[in-house]
């Protein structure tokens, strides 16, 4: 009897210890066996490591349902539920990573400053460091291909469209007014400081169907999240003064930023074109609250500036000049929410309103107008997989414009208000990490037109090498017509853009180079009845108006950047040609619009010299000539200025880790460019029209600055803020 139960026991031993062999083969979509995928029983030990054929094996005591995880790194981890007896001479195919960092991107027409961006062209640091920019975001974009140079503007112009047909937003939400007001011939500058935003993406063409109203371009501004430290930002300039401050909590921070410009004393020691009655004055603040909640973030951010001159400026019909002076008050709000509620669902909602109002001043016309702008937004979206995600979402656009008009005993009030309302759906579909395709339908109905514009697009790219891909880009963007029009004329159309692009982009070990071909054909472009000139060609509230204009745009973007060549240099070249005509406006015919330039070129560079402790910088710029009309030819816009060519340089000596001493020259050479020529209304005796020619208001410009920073670790500085 005891025999018998000692060998019961030992069967019973036996079979309680029984192990069952799990093995099987891991291969790619390519039939190639993956060597080193990790391969376990979840919640055991039980395990092995694929060898050079891509097999494993290896046995376990565990019975019933398990489940068998496979990973390995840029690939999807491959999960199998099933009982272990069937978990033998597995044949295990895994599929590419879609997320990993080596993954095809949908980027045609995009040009990236982020630092968190797979693929950025620039970080933060470049927008702020660009010689030609004075700190302005918009000047370092213009060094970007796509852009023309209208250096007496300032404001981004786009693949052959006006400056108004590039929008910007910020943390996703709309700026209806987002540069300064200035005179004729002084460019202005974007209102907002770099100081605040960690990311900036310039679209050239091909952007989501989440922005629409914006037929060239849009510009995404993303504020920071969470700072890293308190501190604060002091800068003395010789065109006024700064500073800025950090304050942070536990889940919340409180940034600000002011700045006072006055250039009087700048124009007392350097020469101006202008007579300065009362020179440029601003005042500027910024600031920005974040709190952190349990699951997304909440932001608040506000800015005002002031602005106020007197100027007489040159002209050809008006003996003593032209007299302009300028009052400007802007206030714009932006609240905005980002977060998660579970099961794969993200919210992005947020509001903005702006507030503007400028008093004018032109000889003996007064003007006075008024915006009231808000943009209400609201996007979903759903992450089904790492393959597919869907987002969508409403927004709506409320303007209120009017304007009043008095000269010489005329007084006139016009102005109008526009309710618009838009729906946007899209889908991103990755086939794997070499092949994604994104599908998009944006829907805005105008009250001002009573009409809904239709308007698809798509994108799709290919990883055609590991470093290497291809990418297609097709669609339609409306945009209403500018208060410009509007305020006199609303029995219109919105303006329309179909855009075709084939992008090619390569990045490998610090270098990258994108180049583009592209083509956008324009309808339904507002055109007006007066006569042409190429000196304030402007509509007026007795000219009439209709939606019969169209015109096209095609050209070549290039762009190179390498950070690793040479010792302590970064630099970027960039070029650009374009092939643009268009019949809109008050033009006679179709011809080349006077703010495009066929060819831009912009070649940028960044050295640090650790000897000196400085950073030094160069911009050169050049653009070929542009389109403007002589009255003493037949020919309509048929002759060009000679080219544009502008080098600057700016040195940033660290005198300390925390205070910088900064100089900076634009057009150190001091080229004699020409924008464009201004004609006299009236022929001469000899039935020739005199001519004067539009120069920048200084040649060159002078920048010394002074900047401290005060924070807790003694080791930040404002560098990435000049």
């Amino acid at each position: 009897m005891k025999h018998l139960t000692l060998i019961l026991s030992l069967i019973f031993i036996n079979l309680s210890y029984s192990q069952t062999t799990i093995s099987g083969k891991v291969f790619d979509n390519k039939n190639q066996p993956i060597v080193g995928a990790n391969v376990y029983l979840d919640g055991t030990y039980d395990g092995a490591t694929t060898n050079e054929a891509g097999e494993f094996l290896f046995t376990t005591q565990e019975e019933g349902t398990q489940t068998l995880i496979i990973s390995f790194l840029s690939y999807e981890t491959k999960t199998i539920v099933e009982d272990v007896s069937k978990l033998a001479n597995l044949l295990v195919k895994l599929r590419g990573d879609v997320e990993s960092l080596d993954a095809v991107v949908l980027s045609a027409g995009t040009f990236e400053a982020n630092s968190n961006s797979k693929v950025s062209v620039l970080k933060p640091l470049d927008v702020v460091t660009t010689a030609s920019a004075l700190g302005d975001f918009v000047g370092a974009l213009q060094t970007l291909p796509g852009t023309s140079n209208n250096v007496e503007d300032g404001r981004l112009f786009i693949r052959g469209g006006g400056a108004e047909e590039t929008q910007i937003f910020i943390d996703g939400i709309r700026v209806f007014t987002p540069y300064s007001p200035t005179p004729n011939n002084v460019p202005t500058r974007g209102r907002y400081s770099p100081f605040l935003f960690d990311g900036i993406t310039l679209s050239t063409g091909g952007y989501s169907a989440e922005y629409g109203q914006a037929l060239s371009g849009v510009v995404l501004l993303n504020s920071i999240d969470e700072p890293d430290q308190e501190k604060t930002d002091i800068g003395l300039m010789t065109v006024g003064a700064s500073l800025g401050n950090t304050q942070k909590w536990e889940k919340s921070s409180l940034s600000f930023s002011t700045s006072y410009i006055n250039l009087g004393p700048y124009f007392e020691i350097f020469n101006n074109r202008n007579e300065w009655e009362k020179p440029f004055q601003a005042a500027q603040g910024e600031t920005v609250f974040r709190q952190r909640l349990n699951n997304g973030m909440l932001k608040f951010y506000a800015a005002f500036d002031v602005t106020a001159l007197d100027v007489t400026q040159d002209d050809i019909n008006f003996e003593d000049g032209v007299d302009f002076k300028l009052n400007n008050n802007n206030f714009y709000l932006n609240a905005s929410y980002k977060g998660v509620f579970g099961n794969g669902w993200t919210i992005n909602t947020g509001l903005s309103y702006t507030y503007a109002k400028n008093e004018i001043g032109i000889i003996t016309s007064d003007i006075e107008d008024s915006e009231n702008s808000a943009h209400i937004k609201l996007k979903l979206k759903k992450r089904f997989n790492s393959r597919f995600k869907l987002s969508f979402g409403a927004e709506q656009f409320l303007t209120d414009f009017d304007e009043n008009f008095k000269d010489n005993g005329i007084d006139i009030t016009y102005g109008f208000k526009n309710n618009i309302t838009a729906g946007f759906a899209e889908a991103d579909l990755i086939f794997s990490k070499d092949l994604a395709l994104k599908v998009g339908l944006r829907a805005d109905h105008s009250s001002i037109f009573n009409q809904t514009d239709i308007a698809p697009r798509a994108a799709l790219a290919y990883k055609t090498s590991e470093n290497g891909q291809v990418s297609l880009a097709y669609g339609n963007f409306f945009q209403n017509p500018s208060s410009a029009i509007l305020k006199f004329e609303q029995d219109l159309r919105a303006e329309q853009t179909s855009q075709y692009i084939l992008n090619y982009q390569y990045s490998k070990n610090g270098r990258i180079l994108i180049a583009e071909a592209y083509r956008k054909d324009y309808d339904n472009l507002v055109k007006f009845d007066s006569d042409f000139t190429n000196f304030n060609n402007v509509p007026t509230f007795n000219n009439s108006f209709n939606s019969n204009g169209d015109g096209y745009a095609l050209g070549v973007d290039l762009f190179w950047r390498d950070n690793t060549s040479f010792k302590n240099l970064d630099y970027w070249v960039s070029y650009s040609y374009l092939d643009t005509e268009r019949n809109f406006r008050n033009f006679e015919t179709s011809a080349q619009p006077n703010f495009a330039t066929n060819h831009n070129f912009s070649l940028v560079g960044k050295y640090w010299v650790e000897s000196l402790k400085s950073q030094i910088g160069f911009d050169y710029t050049f653009s070929s000539g542009r389109p403007y009309n002589n009255p003493n030819s037949n020919d309509f816009l048929a002759e060009r200025t000679k080219p544009f060519n502008s080098i600057s340089l700016n040195w940033a000596y660290l005198i300390d880790q925390q205070k910088i001493l900064y100089l900076s020259v634009n057009n150190v050479l001091g080229f004699n460019n020409i924008n464009g020529y201004q004609y006299a209304n009236t022929p001469d005796m000899n039935g020739q029209f005199n001519r004067r020619a539009l120069r920048p208001a200084t040649d060159q410009f002078f920048f010394v600055g002074f900047f401290w920073t005060i924070s807790e670790d003694g080791k930040d500085n404002q560098l990435d803020n000049l």
